[in-house]
């Protein structure tokens, strides 16, 4: 008789969960450091606040639209060849098709700042030569690395801001906020959702784009010296590297089916119409170079494919005024209804392991373990002040429950994190606290059972 698991919300269960996840003896927890207070997130003032970083310190440098320039910055870069580069990107997501870069920021301490405007020239290889031989300095690195990389340009080794405030577990981890806690300068965001395609590209927007990588570096001493004392430099080591490796992410599978509000959609012919009218969408954004939603918004798409098999008036209806009567979106839309049974789409997209959000219901047994497992590496996440997705991934999680209807021995868990993309320091931290929390509560389960007569 298996003992009855108590429910998450129950804190006596994770009061237990916790003092497992502690209690290892081989453990060791880096030294703790007190988060930096939340600053209060009052409305910007009128007024630039004292602490404010308005201008750049060697003045705003013209945007680089040819190769000399370019050439000459590259010249100085090289000359101190150990130097980091603070490395941002501006795009347009919100107004163009693609993620391609529409301003490079690159700064150095020997060169200064660089705006490059990669639409107006091929970059010369010497650029790539002298980024490649150095370190990056970027924040939020995911959201640039695939930009660049278009361009040819990938890093060696790399320092993302962001990545190391959250192994910090720094309270907030956007730009300003980190720069604010690490130098105490206040750094305004305000034209972060800019049009970066158009041109010429006005002032003020060049100085905030000069500011983002003006103080990056000494950001990043600073979160180094603290990575240092807190005994968490190798695990950021191990996350920069693993950014390099892995490159820029596989387009997903059937992204039409990731429409919001495609929940609201039940028949197949509904699907099949949102399915035919995301690829139109697609088509016509990707030929005007304009971002989809511009094209058409989701919720509009959604709700004018469920109301397709009542017929043309309810389709029309259903869309905004300006896109009624215009024939695209319904012929769009009539091609997925007409199609043979066998070609519509199944109502869910195929995945493995379950959504784990069916387990309570299907598989009740996987998910008594998943919320055992769940709970433990949360504790185990908040022992080390960092976040429980950055300490393993969800999914990674998920993912070895479902494979594991029994309990392993510890050396096999740890073999098996590291083969679905943990890092040796998650593996090192979790896979005792996921083996103890397992066992213990078998034992406890064989204890609690009632004796035969």
């Amino acid at each position: 008789m298996t003992a009855p698991m108590t429910a998450p919300g129950d804190g006596t269960s994770r009061r237990r969960t916790r003092e497992r996840a502690r209690g290892h003896a081989g453990e060791t927890t880096p030294e703790r450091r007190a988060p930096a207070p939340a600053a209060d997130p009052a409305t910007p003032p009128a007024e630039a606040p004292a602490n404010a970083l308005t201008a750049p310190r060697d003045g705003l440098p013209p945007v680089i639209d040819r190769i000399q320039p370019l050439l000459a910055w590259c010249e100085a870069a090289a000359a101190a060849p150990d130097e980091a580069v603070a490395v941002d990107v501006e795009r347009a997501s919100s107004f163009r098709y693609s993620q391609r870069a529409y301003l490079i920021q690159l700064r150095t301490a020997s060169a200064g700042t660089a705006l490059i405007d990669p639409i107006a020239f091929t970059l010369p290889e010497s650029l790539r030569t002298v980024l490649t031989e150095r370190t990056w300095v970027l924040h939020a690195a995911t959201q640039d690395l695939p930009s660049l990389a278009e361009l040819g340009l990938t890093p060696s080794g790399l320092f993302d801001t962001e990545l190391a405030g959250r192994l910090l577990g720094m309270p907030r981890v956007g730009l300003g906020a980190v720069v604010e806690d690490t130098l105490g300068l206040h750094l305004a965001k305000e034209h972060s959702a800019a049009d970066w395609s158009k041109r010429p590209l006005p002032e003020p927007w060049l100085v905030y784009a000069a500011l983002d990588v003006e103080v990056l570096v000494e950001v990043r001493d600073v979160l180094a010296a603290r990575l240092e004392t807190a005994g968490k430099s190798e695990w950021a080591e191990q996350e920069f590297r693993h950014l390099i490796a892995t490159g820029v992410p596989a387009p997903r599978e059937e992204p039409w089916r990731h429409l919001h509000g495609m929940g609201t959609l039940r028949q197949r012919t509904q699907l099949a119409a949102a399915r035919a009218m995301w690829e139109r969408r697609d088509a016509i954004a990707q030929r005007e170079d304009l971002s989809p939603h511009r094209v058409i918004r989701d919720r509009d798409l959604v709700a004018a494919a469920g109301a397709a098999v009542r017929g043309k008036a309810a389709f029309d209806a259903a869309l905004p005024a300006p896109l009624r009567r215009k024939d695209t979106w319904w012929q769009a839309a009539r091609s997925g209804l007409e199609l043979p049974e066998e070609h519509l789409p199944g109502r869910t997209e195929p995945s493995y392991p379950p959504p784990h959000k069916l387990w309570g219901r299907k598989h009740p047994e996987v998910w008594e373990r998943y919320l055992l497992v769940r709970d433990a590496v949360g504790a185990r996440a908040e022992d080390l002040e960092l976040p429980t997705e950055n300490l393993l991934t969800p999914s990674l999680l998920r993912r070895w429950v479902w494979e594991n209807p029994t309990v392993p021995e510890e050396a096999r868990i740890e073999e098996d994190l590291l083969a679905l993309g943990a890092r040796p320091w998650q593996v090192e931290q979790t896979a005792p606290v996921i083996h103890r929390a397992l066992t213990e509560t078998a034992a406890e389960s064989v204890t609690e059972a009632p004796a035969e007569d």
